[in-house]
């Protein structure tokens, strides 16, 4: 086999390294487009570019005292479900509220109290009414008391009723439950009631946060009494509603006018807010029919199914100033009737024509009470 390799066969070593020669040259002629073709296949497809986002529709905020917030948190989960916005309910107080929307940093207020005249922060804001509800006096569960005249809690909370016996009740003093934020929209609403005026001060001892820890103090307070609303005191068993005059806090004794503590729930708001068309899609939907269900279960009056009580308004204050001031109301229609009337229906309805008249009422019942008062200065009498 070594004789492969002489020189006599160097014609066939020749023509064998030739070929070989040829083979690898043919390799690497081959190789970048080997290499390329694997380039091709190793690199993804273009993306194609993506449908730009649509932005989710930003949430109305609402802020809002504890007892309206009980009773918008279902009309916002309904309203919620049925794909119309969203809202965010923040729980907290009635200033709060209010003074979060004059700033800008909420949209929407709930409040239990109408605006309070020449309070800057409430200028400029609308109140639109929602439901008619009803202020209750509460007290512990076992609580003898069952019902307090309207003279009686004007005198308690001025501080000249202190002890149970004197309502009925056990020899013992009597402790007084407020909330604590002021101008709080149940207490601001049964202080304009018995008092004329909303930021009455009052002789309330102990002080909390809101009505929800109010109740909780009154169901382990066996001499405790403070002021709640008929949407909440309702639904907890701890606690008592006390009559009024006889009269207990109901649904239809609220409509037809008989319990003499009843109020508007609103919602607030500016026409300058950031979110006004959202914000009034909203207030006509809890305005609508599919949100008296609703209301109904939460034990208010949707707005509209009472508006009969706007006409009533003076012949109300009358009842309460009668049974408060009896010898003061008893020759003469008290100027503060007409008044409290013009005040209410002027925040519930700025451009009625009820408002109108109730103003020229009451500017009537003032000249009248002058003339009156110049007559006797005269006369002597």
């Amino acid at each position: 086999m070594p004789g492969l390799c002489v020189s006599g066969n160097s014609q066939v070593i020749d023509k064998l390294c030739a070929g070989l020669m040829a083979l690898i040259l043919g390799l690497v002629a081959c190789t970048p487009a080997v290499a390329a073709d694997a380039e091709a296949t190793a690199k993804p497809a273009k993306k194609t570019a993506a449908a730009p986002k649509v932005a989710a529709a930003e949430a109305i905020v609402l802020r809002s005292d504890h007892a309206t917030a009980h009773v918008l948190a279902d009309l916002i989960k309904q309203y919620q479900a049925s794909k119309l916005g969203k809202v965010e309910l923040q729980p907290f107080s009635t200033i709060s509220g209010l003074d979060a929307v004059h700033s800008g940093t909420a949209d929407l207020a709930g409040t239990a109290r109408a605006a309070m005249p020449n309070r800057e922060e409430e200028q400029g804001t609308n109140f639109y009414p929602v439901a008619w509800y009803a202020m209750v006096p509460i007290v512990d569960a076992d609580n003898p008391v069952s019902n307090i005249s309207l003279k009686q809690l004007h005198d308690l909370y001025l501080g000249r009723l202190t002890n149970w016996k004197d309502l009925g009740g056990a020899d013992a003093e009597i402790g007084i439950d407020g909330v604590a934020p002021p101008l709080d929209g149940v207490e601001y609403s049964t202080r304009l009631l018995l008092f004329h005026y909303g930021d009455q001060a009052v002789s309330v001892p102990r002080l909390y946060v809101n009505v929800d820890k109010l109740e909780e103090d009154i169901a382990l307070n066996a001499h405790g009494v403070g002021l709640s609303t008929l949407s909440n005191a309702a639904h907890n068993p701890k606690v008592k509603m006390l009559s009024v005059e006889g009269v207990r806090a109901s649904a239809q004794t609220i409509a037809d006018g008989s319990y003499p503590l009843y109020g508007v729930m609103y919602v607030a708001a500016r026409d300058d807010g950031k979110q006004h068309d959202a914000v009034a899609k909203f207030v006509e939907y809890i305005s609508g029919d599919s949100a008296k269900t609703i209301l109904r279960k939460h034990d208010v009056v949707p707005y509209a199914d009472a508006a009969a009580l706007i006409d009533k308004q003076t012949e109300h204050t009358a009842f309460i100033d009668a049974h408060i001031r009896p010898l003061a109301t008893s020759t003469e229609t008290p100027v503060s009737a007409p008044n409290a009337t013009a005040q209410a229906l002027q925040a519930i309805a700025p451009t009625s024509e009820l408002t109108a008249e109730a103003k020229a009422r009451a500017e009537r019942a003032k000249v009248e009470k002058e003339g009156a008062k110049t007559a006797a200065k005269d006369t002597g009498h």
